[in-house]
């Protein structure tokens, strides 16, 4: 569940998406592919095709399971939906550093998987 607390907005020029205290937004419904763009750009990640893939694969595993997924579950529907070669901690580590299921989620537009710290 989303943290109904403001901490920081992100700027995105003509609107401001309100944030929690971890980056992650207030509101689902405010996700677009320019505010992924603008959070992956303060973590210093440009957004390239292979991202996008498992920004598709993280919504779509909150569409069904109505949560984010943590590491395995991630690593798992990551390998059904784009191949055994990608589902693997190693390439989520490469594209999402530190905690791909957290910072995936946070880019997705999800809230923070709850198995995560």
């Amino acid at each position: 569940m989303a943290s109904t607390e403001t901490a920081r907005t992100l700027d995105l020029g003509q609107a401001s998406v309100p944030l929690d205290p971890e980056g992650y937004l207030v509101n689902l419904d405010d996700w677009s592919p320019a505010v992924a763009e603008a959070l992956a750009a303060e973590e210093g990640i440009t957004l390239g095709d292979e991202h996008w893939q498992v920004i598709d694969v993280l919504r779509d595993f909150y569409a069904r399971f109505e949560q984010a997924p943590a590491m395995r579950p991630l690593v798992k529907a990551v390998g059904q939906a784009l191949g055994k070669d990608k589902g693997s901690s190693l390439y989520l580590m490469k594209l999402f550093p530190g905690s791909p299921p957290k910072l995936g989620a946070r880019l997705a537009g999800l809230p923070k998987p709850t198995n995560c710290l």
